[in-house]
């Protein structure tokens, strides 16, 4: 993908609305429509690294309750002329066709390159790559697979979504219970997939979400991976103006 950005392009991540309940949920989804309006003059492209939702599922006629603000907004800025970019997350992996339709956005399953003024970027939500973690491998294969999604589209939309949300209110982050902890280079699956990858080609930014933990980490002189960190308690995102690449974080009212 080759992007001529006129303007400064935004990249953001995980902010899991849904969870821990609707009070919590609907505030952070203020602080992102408040966010989103304040950069819709200077934004020409607009990246969504994924677990924007706790919980999304598609039926052929129904979706999930709520989020109208964000929802609302995100079209607003597709119809003024920004460019929408959505990689589905781990907690998301379910969203087809209806952001595409309604929102006018782009849909990604998997990392993408992009050239954007020249720099080469890899994007992507994260989750599944570099070393170990089999376990879940094994299981993101199985929710990803047709025959999954078609079994759970035959579930009542009540029902199949209240089971999801069940399962949402159990996850560690809803109970407040967070891993941001950086754990060294050595330890870092992304960091490790990162020099994996310039190994076989070049990039000068990786970017990608799903960690919850801001960071920057100069993995060779002219090569940088940042992770976009969270919307559930860092509201941090990247901007990349033309020249530079960097980590931000939104001034909020706790």
């Amino acid at each position: 993908m080759k992007i001529t950005a006129s303007k400064k392009v935004y990249f953001l991540s995980d902010s899991h609305l849904g969870i821990p309940n609707h009070t919590e949920s609907l505030k952070r989804e203020k602080h992102i429509v408040s966010f989103l309006d304040s950069i819709k003059n200077d934004a020409s492209e607009l990246f969504l690294l994924g677990d924007i939702f706790d919980f999304w599922f598609e039926y052929k006629t129904v979706v999930p309750k709520g989020f109208v603000r964000l929802l609302g907004k995100l079209a607003e800025l597709s119809d003024s002329g920004i460019n929408i970019h959505y990689f589905t997350g781990n907690h998301d992996m379910w969203a087809f066709r209806y952001f595409e339709k309604e929102l006018g956005v782009k849909m990604y399953r998997k990392p993408i390159c992009a050239n954007i003024n020249n720099k080469q970027f890899l994007i992507g939500h994260g989750d599944g790559l570099g070393p170990g973690d089999n376990g879940y491998k094994r299981l993101r294969k199985i929710f990803a697979s047709r025959i999954c999604q078609k079994l759970f589209s035959y579930i009542h939309p009540g029902f199949g979504t209240k089971i999801a949300l069940f399962f949402s209110k159990k996850s560690r982050l809803a109970n407040g219970i967070s891993d941001e902890i950086f754990l060294g280079e050595e330890k870092e699956r992304l960091i490790q997939y990162c020099k994996d990858v310039l190994r076989k080609e070049h990039y000068d930014f990786f970017l990608f979400g799903h960690r919850h933990l801001p960071m920057e980490i100069q993995i060779k002189k002219d090569v940088k991976y940042i992770n976009t960190g969270d919307w559930f308690k860092n509201y941090s995102y990247v901007v990349w103006d033309g020249e530079k690449l960097e980590l931000k974080y939104f001034p909020i009212n706790k």
